[in-house]
């Protein structure tokens, strides 16, 4: 008996030895954890001071690095492989977590760090075929001299930080998840590439629209579902004439009608993100030399999704953000040029429906024969348990993501059918950025562009000799009128795409009369130009809102471009709300009916945060909407597309008799009155079931809100019920999740000038200052001068330190 005792103590002591060195479900290692000297506690503001002199073998030569008061870091090299090289390291000194974890979701490489619950993200990231594209990129880089010198001298600098980074200075996110940071690689770099090319390329419609197509016929889906939808103001000028002849493109004889899968799944709606970018001729502004705008809206986390950076070499000084994990700028400015980007949401993946020999998969039928496919085998290992072995078949389309007999991850995703994707291909958009980096002219941009392939994007331009440009730039597969909007036939090689539109074809537009360029990820061109790009593109209010102000302004100052960037007119509700009240029957209207119904008409159309009628109007049209449609989208195939709401909104102008206005389960005709008053009703009981009565708490800041969130949604560490304005119909284009990630506005002169601010912090550690510091000015539409050096000697007052970086020799 008296071992008992002992026995007793040494097992208690051996369970919290286990309890406290090893990870418990979701729960990190409490040991490791709250260890005083490493632990979390070592996550603290003290990890904002400058970096020291340090050497670095791996240099060839001295770099000075120099911080602002933004903790914005100006790099000077005296040759490339050390600005690449540094930018690696100081990069990963602020965001390594941010880099690694990014690059292994994209990777499908998640369950490594949190178990089995990923597995089924990690499986459909393999499936889609992600690294199978970055290696295909990697290839690319790897041809091409400057591109190759970039990646692997940035792959090097951040593996040089991770050598050297001690346990106390690990970021949280590694503590609280319990892993460590792995070598980088210039894979690595190639996979967050194509991951950006995935979130804004990745619109599968097919499935619903082949759904729509066949429960509402051919003529009625081009009415509800137009290819050049009403009140469109094209990014091109409407009535351009292109000075070339077109490809010839063959269609079938016979259209492939086919649907998959039964489901009550709706595709998801992209109109809620939104980019902007526009350029000024000197002609329009105060100063005589051009001004160029960007605000691309993304989802939004923290850390954020740009590192604002300043390169400095012989060959380059460039000044923009930069994507954590890839070498260069890519939104930004030198001396004598600037550029930005808006999505182009152009069409550039087709679904293609296969018939397989048998369950095997090993053979498809195409063009009258059986053709072999090709299997890759991923590995997913799987944290605290076995490795997962899975078979992707590749077919000359393009891998087979989900199997007739598999549920897909994506509810958007066919079964049984194969991926085209253009990024799959080899491309090489790292030499693009780079070469605009270093751009001193038209000319240049236009060189730059001829090695962007996907996503593709419409590239904004200004110079200091005064010329602007647009560019709607990718590879686009030559296809036939709505080629690609349907499920495509696998079998037949007349569905194969039919070559590319060349690139000296692409949409574009330099120095136009009317003295502006601009972008809103609306349809790129009118119905002259002879090529079809897709019909996915954003509805007219940004792109509207844009081009009117712009053709109004004249003597433009950069404050007006910053102004025009927080613009939150919603030309949504401009358009259709009178109408909509016009429709009122007021004897109707119980007192807080009418309150109401008094907001909406004093409304000035700003969706400001604390006005009440933004929050009124948007409950309301999502009603409207569901009132009108939900009945006309009943099918025996499945759900099939709702009309957009321009469609809907030239329904209620030019036919307010219309017979969607009317509920098919009632016995009487309801009219366009009974759908506005029965759907203001609902919305108005919705608002004060959730908000209480009309007040304060109905402000659209309140209803709305945004929610800038952790990366890994790691509770306390985003930034939730953001008093924000705006709307998706707006330039101020910001959301629940997502908003401008990147407002800059570049005004040329005698000396460059920009200003620029992101919703975020330079670091990616959650108890730093430098975190979130810019948040709340985000949030009231401020932005901050840019400090663009031209010297490591400078001695401007806001510089808050620097450090010098020598080789060992």
């Amino acid at each position: 008996m008296r071992w008992l005792k002992p026995l007793a103590a040494l097992g208690a002591t051996l369970a919290l030895f286990y309890l406290l060195h090893f990870k418990q479900g979701q729960i990190p290692p409490l040991g490791k954890f709250l260890n005083p000297f490493a632990g979390f506690w070592q996550n603290n503001t003290t990890s904002d001071e400058i970096l020291s002199d340090l050497i670095l073998p791996e240099l060839q030569d001295t770099v000075h690095v120099l911080w602002d008061d933004r903790r914005v870091p100006h790099i000077f090299a005296r040759n490339n492989h050390d600005l690449y090289f540094a930018q690696g390291y100081l990069t990963a000194a602020d965001r390594l977590w941010q880099m690694e974890f990014q690059t292994h979701a994209a990777a499908g490489r998640l369950s490594e760090i949190v178990g089995a619950r990923a597995l089924e993200y990690d499986r459909f990231r393999r499936r889609i075929g992600m690294v199978y594209a970055a290696e295909n990129a990697v290839k690319a880089m790897r041809g091409n001299p400057a591109t190759l010198l970039a990646v692997e001298a940035y792959t090097n600098g951040v593996n040089a930080w991770i050598r050297g980074l001690e346990a106390k200075r690990l970021p949280f996110e590694y503590k609280i998840l319990d892993y460590q940071p792995e070598p980088w690689t210039v894979l690595k770099s190639a996979i967050l590439l194509k991951f950006m090319a995935w979130r804004l390329t990745s619109r599968n419609h097919e499935i619903i629209m082949s759904r729509t197509r066949a429960t509402l016929g051919d003529s009625l889906t081009r009415v509800l579902h137009p290819d050049y939808p009403p009140f469109m103001e094209p990014i091109i000028p409407a009535g351009t004439r292109w000075d070339f002849s077109p490809h010839a493109v063959k269609k079938p004889q016979q259209d492939f009608k086919m649907m998959l899968r039964d489901s009550a799944h709706a595709t998801k709606d992209f109109s809620a993100q939104g980019s902007n970018n526009w350029a000024m001729a000197g002609a329009r502004t105060a100063s005589g030399y051009p001004i160029l705008c960007n605000d691309p809206h993304l989802t939004l986390n923290l850390p954020a999704i740009w590192y604002e950076i300043q390169l400095v070499s012989p060959e380059v000084n460039v000044y923009g953000v930069s994507l954590p994990g890839a070498p260069a700028v890519i939104i930004g400015f030198n001396q004598q040029v600037a550029w930005g980007v808006t999505n182009s949401e152009s069409d550039v993946m087709d679904w293609y429906h296969l018939t397989f020999k048998d369950s095997t998969q090993q053979q498809y039928f195409y063009d009258g024969a059986w053709r072999a496919t090709q299997r890759r085998v991923e590995e997913i290992k799987i944290r605290g348990g076995d490795t997962v072995r899975d078979t992707i078949f590749y077919t000359h389309h393009g891998p087979v993501v989900y199997r007739n007999s598999e549920k897909p991850y994506d509810w958007d995703i066919p079964s049984g059918a194969a991926l085209r994707w253009v990024a799959h291909d080899s491309s090489n958009e790292l030499a693009t950025f780079m070469y605009l980096n270093r751009a001193r002219n038209y000319d240049d941009y236009l060189s730059a562009l001829s090695f962007y392939a996907s996503p593709a994007q419409n590239f904004v331009f200004a110079d200091s000799s005064g010329d602007i440009a647009l560019w709607h730039q990718g590879r686009f597969p030559l296809r036939w009128e709505k080629q690609g909007q349907y499920l495509s036939d696998g079998s037949d090689p007349a569905y194969d795409w039919q070559g590319w539109v060349p690139l000296a074809q692409n949409p574009h537009v330099k120095n136009p009369a009317r003295g502006f360029v601009s972008s809103a990820n609306q349809n790129p061109v009118d119905t002259n130009y002879p090529y079809y790009l897709g019909s996915n593109y954003a509805i007219f209010e940004r792109g509207g809102r844009i081009n009117a102000k712009l053709a109004e302004m004249k003597n433009i100052a950069p404050e007006d471009m910053i102004a025009l960037h927080n613009d939150v007119m919603n030309l949504h509700a401009r358009n259709v709300l009178s109408a909509l009240l016009a429709q009122l029957a007021l004897e109707n209207f119980s007192p807080d009916e009418a309150r109401a119904y008094e907001e909406l008409m004093k409304w000035n159309y700003e969706n400001h945060a604390n006005a009440i009628a933004p929050s009124i109007f948007e409950y309301w049209w999502q009603d409207f909407m569901d009132l009108v449609w939900n009945d006309e989208l009943a099918s025996a195939y499945g759900a099939i597309k709702r009309p957009r709401r321009d469609v809907t909104v030239d329904l209620i102008l030019r036919q307010p008799h219309a017979r969607y206005f009317d509920m098919r389960d009632t016995a009487r005709r309801e009219t366009l009155r009974d759908m506005a008053e029965l759907s203001l009703r609902s919305a108005l009981r919705k608002l004060t079931e959730k908000w209480g009565p009309l007040g304060p708490a109905w402000e659209w800041g309140r209803t709305r809100g945004t929610d800038i969130l952790h990366l890994a949604n790691v509770p306390g560490m985003g930034r939730r019920n953001l008093l924000t304005s705006g709307n998706y119909t707006c330039v101020n284009a910001t959301t629940k999740t997502t908003g401008p990630s990147w407002r800059m506005v570049v005004a040329f002169g005698p000396q460059v000038k920009a200003w620029g601010i992101y919703p975020g912090g330079q670091s990616g550690n959650p108890g730093s200052q430098f975190y979130d510091n810019f948040v709340e000015d985000w949030v009231a539409g401020k932005t901050y001068e840019i400090l663009y050096l031209n010297s490591p000697n400078s001695t401007a007052n806001r510089i808050a330190g620097q450090a010098t970086l020598r080789s060992a020799l």
